[in-house]
């Protein structure tokens, strides 16, 4: 009698475990993709807060100053109301506008405006059902 040995079977758990460990290494890189973009986002909004605080923190001295009588460069003045502008980045500034009545002071405006005119676009390429 011959004796004939079958080869293990292996074939299909095999090809399980590499499909397997291929989704684990989509997934890792599909995270670490998410991890540098949270990363990115992460950095852009401190600097935008430490942008916008540091225009507020020179709208506050301005305002001290005007408050101990001392009218800076760039103050426009109209009458008992002061208007000034801080820089925030390229596309934004902080605007405040105040009125001072002797030691009294009243904020009539402290915002953040943007210095860049939005531009819509008024067309849409669509696709009409034909082919070319």
């Amino acid at each position: 009698m011959k004796r004939t040995d079958a080869p293990p079977a292996v074939g299909g758990s095999s090809l399980l475990v590499i499909f397997i460990v291929l989704c684990l290494v989509v997934f890792a890189m599909l995270s670490l993709s998410s991890v540098q973009a949270d990363g990115r986002l992460s950095t852009a909004s401190a600097e935008a807060v430490r942008a916008y605080y540091a225009a507020d923190c020179e709208a506050e001295t301005i305002l001290a100053k005007l408050r101990q009588g001392i009218v800076p460069e760039g103050v426009q003045v109209s009458g008992n109301r002061y208007l000034y502008e801080c820089p925030v980045s390229e596309t934004q500034k902080l605007e405040v506008e105040v009125e001072i009545n002797g030691e009294a002071y009243r904020v009539l405006r402290w915002q953040t405006e943007a210095t860049v005119v939005w531009e819509e676009k008024d067309s849409l390429n669509l696709w009409d059902g034909t082919t070319e």
